[in-house]
């Protein structure tokens, strides 16, 4: 069943998000996920957040999500995201 990422992130420190910004794509397409929206300026429509940027990811289940999330490769880039941004991560199964 086909599994969706989001995250959101209040940066801390751009330039170290910007490293791991630019070597994301190259690992992400290699472990069958999808990248639906990347908003670095989301519309809050109702309530409110203190985030500054959504990104929203599809996997074609949760085995793909978790090896991608845990690959070596993410897991060294991934450094640079924790340290330049606060994030909230979810996982969200799919209907049907």
């Amino acid at each position: 069943m086909t599994v969706y990422a989001i995250a959101q992130l209040r940066f801390t420190d751009r330039a170290a998000y910007d490293r791991y910004q630019h070597r994301f794509m190259e690992i992400f397409e290699r472990h069958r996920g999808r990248l639906l929206a990347a908003d670095d300026q989301p519309a809050i429509v109702e309530g409110v957040s203190d985030r500054e940027k959504i990104v929203l990811m599809s996997f074609p289940d949760e085995a793909a999500f978790r090896a991608w999330a845990d690959s070596p490769e993410y897991q060294a880039i991934s450094v640079d995201r924790r340290a330049g941004a606060d994030a909230v991560v979810m996982l969200v199964r799919g209907i049907g």
